[in-house]
């Protein structure tokens, strides 16, 4: 499969409109090393951002990053493939990614390593990352597009109720995007009349 390749990007032309459109949301990731690739099937999810392991030992401006993207993902009797994505649910899946590569650029080597045991063998703190890379999506302004991935998920009759039920618990929902976008709207404002007290 063909790619398109940067000094610290790498991704399938298949998906390069989208993720360079997630991309342009994270400039603190312009100059970091992240390889999309796909996978014939990841366990239990679409896609999957991890550091690479080589890289772990480096400071983390040197550190590589590899998002996982499955070319089918199977959901009880129904099989999803990156084809069947709206460009708009894509975006908003990448988004979710890159806000997981942004938790990890925040922390230390072995804060990397704890942060990996700790999300394989403790649910609550599976609960805890996954909802720290929606929260930095939204904060980067991807709401739009992390609403519609969680829409497309939510609203498909395809889909069991077992499975929303995990997505509502490890998640952000609906109600609370639209909360933190809320607060953050009114967080701007204030920033705007502060800085208009300065200027005058």
């Amino acid at each position: 499969m063909k790619q398109k390749m940067t000094a610290t990007h790498i991704i399938p032309r298949s998906i390069e409109q989208e993720a360079r459109k997630a991309l342009a949301y994270y400039p603190e990731l312009r100059d970091i090393h992240i390889e999309f690739r796909f996978k014939e099937n990841i366990r239990k999810s679409f896609m999957q951002a991890q550091p690479l392991f080589p890289t772990l030992l480096r400071h983390k401006k040197h550190r590589k990053y590899l998002i996982l993207i499955s070319t089918k993902m199977e959901i009880e009797s129904h099989s999803f493939s990156i084809q069947d994505l709206e460009s708009k649910v894509l975006i908003g899946w990448l988004g979710h990614e890159l806000g997981h590569v942004m938790d990890y650029q925040r922390r230390s080597n072995l804060g990397m390593v704890v942060f990996g045991l700790r999300y394989l063998f403790q649910k609550s703190y599976l609960k805890r990352a996954e909802r720290t890379a929606d929260r930095f999506a939204i904060e980067h302004g991807m709401y739009d597009y992390i609403m519609a991935t969680k829409n497309f998920i939510l609203e498909n009759a395809d889909l069991s109720p077992t499975y929303k039920d995990r997505i509502k618990r490890l998640y952000l929902s609906p109600e609370e995007i639209v909360q933190m976008v809320n607060t953050l709207d009114k967080e701007q404002v204030k920033k705007e009349v502060r800085q208009e007290f300065i200027d005058d």
